[in-house]
C-alpha cells in the first residue's frame, strides 16, 4: 500500500488581504448606492478604468532601478514593460484625461468606485487591498470647485446618515506646507519624508514626529522608520510653525455659557499646548480667526500667504452656501500624504466616539480627503491642467456606519427552498422554482444528494423564509405542503415536550399546488410586516 502523501496547498489569504460575506457585500453595495446618488446629483458621470496600468503613467517608476518601488503591486508583461496594480483611482483618470482631452467636456466631471491596491505593511484595520470612491473636476482653476468638493464630502455623509456635528470637513493647503517648508530651508529630497511625518500627527503624536524630523522612529512592533535627519534648528522651525499653526478662537474668549457651548457642538475641540503639558486648551473652530492668524504667524512667507487666501476663498464660497464651521472647517494640521497634491488639501473625519471591541471609547477619524493636483495630466499633456477631486475610503466608512447601525448589514432573509423527494420529478419540482422566480420570490431548487433531514438543515443554514414540500401523497392530492421555518423557530422555543411538537406540527400547513406561490408569498409577507 502507498503511503505516499498527497501536498496539498494551505487555504490562506495572503497578508493584507481579506474576504467579504454576503452580509457585508451587501451593506457595502447598499453604502455606495448612497454615494453615488449624491455624486450623480452633483452632475458627475461615471468612469471605470483598469485594474493595473503600465507603471511609467501611475507616476511610480524610478528610472534609475530595475523594477518599480515599493508602493506598488508590479509585474512585467510579455514585451517587458513594467505593469502596476492602481493604488488610486486619480493616477488613472489623469492618464485617461490626457489621452481623450480633446473630446471631454471641459470642465470634466466623473466619478468612479473600485478596489486599489497598495504594497505596503498591513496592519489592524490596514489592508492592502480596499476600495475607494472619488468624484473629481479637472479643467476648473475656480477654487468654488475645490470648496465644491468640500460641499460633496458634507452632503455624502449626511445622506449616509452621519448626524450634523458627527463629522467635520477639514481643509489646508499645500502651499502653505511648502512655504513653510522654504522658510526653513528644508532641501527638496527630504521635504516628502518631512510631510509624511506631519501627516501621523494625529496617530503618533508630537514626539513620534519630532523623531520622523530626525534620525527616525521604532514603532510598537519594532519596525524602524527612517527619518528626514534634520538638524536641530530647522526641526525647532518646523515644530514651531506647524504646531502653533493649529489654532482656534480660545473659548474662554467666546462664552462660558454651558448652553452655548452645547449648541457650538463641534466647533468646541481641543489641543495640547505647546510646552507638552497634559492639560488641553479649549479653543472654538472659528475660520476667519485661523485665517487671520495664519496670515500673521507666515507674514513674508509669499508662497504661504497665497495658501492661505486660496483657503480663504474656499470657506467663504461654502459659507455662503449653508456650510459653516459645524461642517467644513479650516484645519492647518492636515497634511495628506500623496505628492501630487499642488494646492487645496481636504480631509472628512468623524468626530463622534462608539466602544470598541473592548469596550473603550474609539473614533474612526479620517474617511476620506482629496486636494487640488494641477500637476498631474501635466506629465503626459506638458500644459497644466488644473483638477481637484475628493475620495472615499469605503472600508473605514462602512465600518462607521455599521457602529451607528446606519446599515441594514445582517444576513439577508435566504430564499424559499424546494425540496426535492422524488429525483424522478425534478423538472416538476424546477417548474415551481420559476413560477416562484417569476412572481419576484427568491427561490432555489435544492440540488444536493441527500434525504428530507439533511436538505431541512440546508434550508435552516441559508436562512430561507419557508421551503415547499411535494412527495407522492401531495402530488395526487394536488397539494404541497409549505412549512414556515421562521414561525417553526419561533415555537420550538415556546414547545419544550417532544410529544407536543410532533402532534402540533407547527408552521406546516397544505395548500392546492395552484396556490404554492400565493402561500409562500404570504409566509414572506408575514415576517417582513
Amino acid at each position: 500500500m502507498s503511503d505516499k502523501r498527497v501536498a496539498r496547498p494551505e487555504p490562506r489569504l495572503p497578508k493584507g488581504m481579506r474576504d467579504i460575506d454576503a452580509a457585508e457585500a451587501r451593506g457595502m453595495e447598499t453604502m455606495l448606492g448612497v454615494i453615488r446618488s449624491v455624486y450623480e446629483l452633483y452632475g458627475f458621470e461615471p468612469l471605470d478604468t483598469p485594474a493595473f496600468e503600465y507603471s511609467d503613467a501611475l507616476g511610480k517608476f524610478l528610472p534609475d532601478a530595475d523594477r518599480p518601488n515599493e508602493g506598488v503591486f508590479s509585474f512585467q508583461d510579455e514585451d517587458e514593460d513594467w505593469v502596476s496594480l492602481r493604488y488610486d483611482l486619480t493616477a488613472p483618470l489623469a492618464r485617461f484625461v490626457a489621452a481623450n482631452y480633446d473630446g471631454l467636456p471641459k470642465p470634466y466631471r466623473r466619478y468612479q468606485t473600485g478596489p486599489v491596491w497598495r504594497n505596503e505593511k498591513p496592519g489592524p484595520g490596514r489592508f492592502r487591498q480596499f476600495i475607494q470612491f472619488d468624484a473629481d473636476t479637472v479643467g476648473a482653476a475656480s477654487m468654488a470647485a475645490d470648496a465644491e468638493m468640500c460641499m460633496l464630502a458634507a452632503d455624502t455623509l449626511e445622506k449616509l446618515g452621519i448626524p450634523n456635528g458627527g463629522f467635520l470637513i477639514k481643509i489646508n493647503n499645500r502651499k502653505i506646507l511648502d512655504g513653510m517648508l522654504d522658510g526653513a530651508n528644508i532641501p527638496q529630497e527630504k521635504r516628502l519624508t518631512v510631510l509624511r511625518a506631519f501627516d501621523k500627527l494625529d496617530r503618533i503624536g508630537r514626539e513620534g514626529v519630532t523623531q520622523l524630523l530626525g534620525k527616525g522612529r521604532k514603532d510598537e512592533s519594532g519596525d524602524f522608520t527612517k527619518g528626514a535627519d534634520l538638524e536641530p534648528e530647522q526641526i525647532k522651525t518646523l515644530e514651531e510653525k506647524y504646531l502653533n499653526s493649529i489654532v482656534g478662537r480660545p473659548l474662554k474668549d467666546v462664552t462660558e455659557d454651558p448652553e452655548e457651548i452645547e449648541r457650538l457642538g463641534n466647533r468646541v475641540r481641543k489641543f495640547g499646548p505647546l510646552d507638552g503639558s497634559r492639560d488641553p486648551n479649549y479653543f472654538v473652530v472659528d475660520n476667519d480667526y485661523t485665517i487671520s492668524t495664519l496670515k500673521r504667524l507666515f507674514h513674508g512667507f509669499d508662497l504661504a500667504i497665497k495658501g492661505i487666501e486660496e483657503i480663504d476663498e474656499i470657506q467663504k464660497w461654502c459659507k455662503s452656501s449653508g456650510y459653516d464651521e459645524q461642517k467644513i472647517v479650516v484645519d492647518p494640521s492636515v497634511v495628506r500624504g500623496l505628492e501630487y497634491y499642488t494646492g487645496p488639501v481636504f480631509e472628512a473625519e468623524l468626530t463622534f466616539e462608539v466602544k470598541g471591541d473592548d469596550g473603550a471609547p474609539m473614533r474612526f477619524g479620517s474617511v476620506g480627503g482629496g486636494g487640488r493636483y494641477d500637476g498631474l495630466v501635466e506629465r503626459f499633456k506638458g500644459v497644466r491642467i488644473p483638477a481637484t477631486g475628493f475620495s472615499i475610503g469605503v472600508s473605514r466608512l462602512f465600518a462607521a456606519l455599521k457602529a451607528l447601525d446606519k446599515l441594514n448589514v445582517k444576513d439577508q432573509r435566504g430564499p424559499a427552498v424546494v425540496m426535492v423527494m422524488d429525483r424522478d420529478r425534478l423538472g416538476d419540482y424546477q417548474r415551481i422554482v420559476k413560477e416562484l422566480r417569476g412572481a419576484g420570490v427568491r427561490a432555489e431548487l435544492y440540488l444536493g444528494d441527500s434525504g428530507l433531514k439533511a436538505q431541512m438543515k440546508y434550508a435552516d443554514k441559508r436562512g430561507a423564509p419557508c421551503v415547499v414540500i411535494q412527495g407522492e401523497e401531495e402530488r395526487q392530492r394536488g397539494e404541497a405542503q409549505i412549512k414556515d421555518l421562521i414561525e417553526g423557530r419561533r415555537l420550538s422555543e415556546e414547545i419544550a415536550d417532544n410529544a407536543k411538537w410532533r402532534e402540533a406540527r407547527p408552521a406546516q400547513f397544505s395548500v392546492k399546488t395552484a396556490e404554492i406561490v400565493a402561500a409562500v408569498q404570504g409566509v414572506i409577507a408575514r415576517h417582513e410586516a
